[in-house]
């Protein structure tokens, strides 16, 4: 039985992130979209991906996501890892997907032009841009409008 999928607007927002390093959203093929440089600000990917009820969470499905389907995430990639082969950075932010709930999806489907928006600090303590798992701001997933 095929399950309805239903899309979510999403944005990822690097807070502050080092000027001068290029940042992608990593495919589910490793092909590396939306490539921009830093320039210091506030950098932000704006994404859709597909949700359906397949349990008491969402499950995630779409071009963006990776990972297994009840942890799914998205890659922030930087550096060389988003093709910037000069760069002396090669590193990848995850982003989780699970903290988003139906309430969430709910809202956004009441507000068509609004997103859900996860922030994360854009630099690590070295100085470089963050990788590994992120840890969000402003209390996870928020609903912006």
């Amino acid at each position: 039985m095929e399950t309805h999928r239903l899309p979510v607007a999403l944005r990822v927002t690097l807070v502050r992130p080092p000027a001068g390093v290029a940042f992608c959203i990593q495919g589910r093929d490793r092909e590396l979209l939306h490539r921009t440089q830093a320039t210091g600000r506030d950098l932000s990917f704006d994404l859709t991906v597909l949700a359906a009820r397949v349990g008491p969470s969402p499950r995630f499905f779409g071009d963006v996501t990776q990972g297994p389907p009840a942890a799914r995430f998205v890659y922030v990639c930087s550096g060389s890892m988003a093709g910037q082969a000069e760069s002396c950075w090669t590193r990848r932010a995850k982003v989780a997907l699970s903290p988003i709930t139906w309430r969430n999806i709910e809202r956004l489907r009441e507000n068509p032009s609004a997103r859900l928006e996860a922030r994360f600090d854009g630099t690590a303590k070295d100085g470089g841009p963050a990788c590994a798992s992120v840890k969000l701001l402003d209390g996870g997933w928020r609903f912006v409008p």
